[in-house]
């Protein structure tokens, strides 16, 4: 008897915190439900601008939809008949894709390497210098697309732009001899300069802002072990900003990808001139100019695929880097 009752009252303790800390299942329930129901209005306005969206323009894509169908507001369902005739059709493994891609690859690359150069630039700066720096470049960035699109449409003008009148002038080229609008690897130099123009400032302040979290003690360690500048760029700085780095990665490629109004404004690039072509202008094309809503969906639906397939593999590459 007298060993029988502590084990009794030992069982009994061990027994009561575990019933102190058992939760009811509706408590659980609404401690699951809680942070749902803090994003819920955040996920609906999503759901409704996005999503939504997203599921017509996929629906639209399996049909035969043109402007009679439009008017009448019926349906008339293809499969997919519609990604069959664009993946086979030639002219967008030959003109349409390369310039997508090429393009974005391109303005990605240079607008990262300018935004990191000017934010390694204005990191050297006093605080007062800085601040008019960025401010000056920020007025770039607040530019709408549109306005830099015509100004840039002004300067290669091959007739009285500021570029051929400054060749015209030195003697290296006559004004009205060359049209660069005409030419797909001219007209894309161009549209480089306005997407790259447009877009590092929001690289280089992003980036400043990662560079002044960067410990001082880091730069002074790698500086007595002999790095140089160029070392401890890659050493130092390059591995401690890799999160900020990707982000303006995978949002640069998105931007680049399925640039329009640069490519849509200059002459030539609303379809005009069939070799400068990228994806979302076919899409647009396809849709309001020629009434084919069915094929501009299924041509939109391909280029958000690809966009989706770039940045998990991007993503996923980083993943496993972090992992090593």
């Amino acid at each position: 008897m007298s060993t029988a009752a502590p084990d009794l009252r030992d069982r009994q303790d061990g027994a009561a915190p575990l019933e102190r800390r058992a939760v009811p299942p509706g408590r659980r329930l609404r401690r699951g439900l809680a942070p749902w129901l803090l994003l819920a209005p955040a996920l609906i306005v999503l759901g409704v601008l996005l999503l939504w969206p997203m599921v017509r323009v996929l629906n639209l894509s399996l049909q035969d939809y043109e402007l009679k169908n439009l008017l009448r507001g019926d349906s008339n369902y293809v499969g997919l008949d519609n990604y069959v005739q664009v993946l086979t059709d030639p002219f967008l493994w030959q003109i349409v894709l390369p310039n997508t891609v090429g393009f974005a690859i391109v303005c990605v690359v240079l607008t990262m390497a300018v935004g990191t150069v000017v934010a390694l630039f204005l990191n050297t700066l006093g605080t007062a210098w800085r601040s008019i720096c960025t401010t000056a470049i920020m007025v770039a960035w607040a530019v709408p697309a549109l306005t830099g699109t015509y100004i840039f449409v002004w300067l290669f003008d091959p007739q009285s732009g500021l570029v051929i009148s400054a060749l015209d002038g030195l003697g290296l080229m006559e004004a009205g001899s060359v049209n660069w609008f005409t030419n797909r690897w001219s007209f894309y130099a161009i549209a480089t300069l306005n997407v790259v123009y447009h877009g590092f400032p929001f690289i280089a302040v992003t980036m400043l802002a990662g560079l002044t979290t960067v410990p001082d003690e880091l730069y002074e360690a790698a500086a007595l072990d002999g790095a140089g500048a160029w070392t401890r760029f890659w050493q130092v700085t390059v591995p401690t900003l890799r999160p900020i780095i990707a982000v303006c990665v995978i949002l640069s490629t998105i931007w680049d990808f399925k640039v329009f109004v640069q490519i849509f404004l200059m002459p030539g690039g609303d379809g005009s001139t069939r070799e400068v072509m990228n994806l979302g202008v076919w899409s647009y094309t396809q849709s309001f100019a020629q009434g084919e809503y069915g094929m501009g969906s299924t041509i939109a639906v391909l280029l958000t695929a690809l966009l989706m397939v770039i940045s998990v593999v991007y993503i996923r590459t980083l993943m496993k880097e972090e992992e090593l």
